[in-house]
């Protein structure tokens, strides 16, 4: 089960012999349909499968992309999209940006562990190496302030001390197994263990790729804690260039607030302060200027000499409570109301309010029309509308209706 990307994290390029290929399918991390290609067995490989909490290598065998690599009991299983010949001799090459990053964050866990077992009785329970992040499972309900920053300070600490790090192979039945941190070996185990030792602090067994000295991890970063299931907490955390990294993306950040707010980082805060009381006080503003509006339109209505049984309206600026004011202003028992509030081209609301009998039947047909979902109670159905361009429509529709109740008219 050791392969050689375990026995030399460090080897980028290697030269072994394909042992077996055969057809195989690969279902996509993100989901989706799957993909046809081959399940490839080599010699030996250092290309790291996917275990202990870290994810699987990339790279290529030759010129043929390696688009996974899982562990099926003692073989590491390539999937790649070409076919191999059996015995063919064959250059690995290693996507080493990628292996570097698992690298450095797999030890640096194993170092937050440590330390936060030996300072607070901290013990890990799981953790998982994101593509962004990753996270420590603390078997504590809480971690405070102060217990972080120290952490923080103490990892660091160990990263400047240059302290080795190593990697032995022991019998699975050696009694010094029974010495070292483990949370347990897959049932599917098979030949010797590893261990991996960061000098005076840590023994822990790990199938893992890591660093061969804690200045390889360059410093840690512990961005804060989440709670976590089962009084459990998750400690969120960053080692070396993903720290690097994201210093730099918060540095553009900080460049183009500068450059929007027209002042320094130190005042960023306050200012965006500033602009939501202003932003809350004109949408308080523009609300009231609104139902102003909507009260208006519809006593102009309501002032005709002879009103009309169908009230058609469409405005850009606007919501449901505009649109409802108006029907309450205007009642809804002699008089048809089919409003519509949003943009021509784009998605908007719409409300149809008048007698109940007549508001039932209809309102289903109207959001239909309007490509539209919605529901209705007490003679007023309102919903969202996907076509607003197809409003003449619903006032041919509506038109219809009502010369049909009224034949006379």
């Amino acid at each position: 089960m050791v392969f050689r990307c375990q026995r030399d994290s460090w080897a980028r390029q290697f030269t072994t012999r394909v042992v077996s290929c055969r057809a195989a399918e690969l279902r996509p991390e993100g989901g989706g349909e799957p993909v046809s290609g081959f399940q490839v067995v080599l010699e030996d490989t250092i290309l790291f499968p996917e275990g202990g909490g870290q994810p699987d290598d990339r790279g290529l065998i030759g010129d043929v992309p390696v688009l996974r690599v899982t562990r099926r009991g003692t073989e590491a299983v390539h999937f790649v999209p070409a076919a191999l010949e059996p015995g063919a001799e064959v250059l690995l090459s290693l996507d080493w940006e990628r292996r570097f990053d698992h690298m450095q964050q797999h030890s640096g866990q194993h170092l937050i562990s440590a330390v936060a077992e030996q300072m607070f009785g901290f013990k890990t329970t799981s953790w998982e190496l994101g593509r962004q992040r990753s996270v420590i499972e603390l078997d504590t309900p809480v971690v405070t302030a102060e217990q972080l920053q120290a952490l923080e300070d103490s990892v660091n600490e160990k990263i400047r001390d240059r302290v080795p790090v190593t990697v032995r192979e022991l019998a699975a039945d050696d009694p010094e197994v029974e010495t070292v941190r483990s949370r347990g070996l897959p049932d599917d185990h098979a030949g010797p263990v590893r261990v991996v030792d960061i000098e005076g602090i840590d023994s822990n067994l790990c199938c893992g790729t890591h660093v061969s000295n804690l200045s390889d991890l360059q410093v840690i970063k512990l961005l804060g804690v989440e709670k976590g299931k089962k009084n459990k907490t998750n400690l969120v955390f960053l080692v070396g260039n993903r720290v690097l990294k994201s210093i730099e993306q918060s540095h553009s950040t900080e460049k183009a607030l500068t450059s929007l707010l027209k002042n320094g980082p130190g005042e960023h805060v306050e200012a965006v302060k500033r602009l939501q009381s202003s932003v809350k006080l004109l949408q308080k503003n523009n609300l009231n200027l609104l139902r102003d509006i909507a009260v208006l339109i519809a006593r102009d209505f309501k002032s005709k000499p002879a009103p009309k049984q169908l009230f058609v309206l469409h405005r850009k600026e606007g919501d449901s409570e505009f649109m409802n004011i108006i029907a309450n202003e205007i009642g809804t028992e002699e008089t048809l109301l089919f409003l519509t509030v949003g943009d021509e081209k784009e998605a908007g609301l719409f409300l149809l309010a008048g007698p109940v009998e007549a508001v039932e039947n209809l309102g289903p047909r109207v959001a239909e029309l309007l490509g539209g979902k919605g529901a209705g109670k007490r003679g007023r159905f309102q919903g969202k509308a996907a076509k607003m361009s197809r409003r003449g429509e619903v006032q041919a529709l509506l038109q219809e209706f009502l010369s049909n109740q009224n034949p006379g008219a």
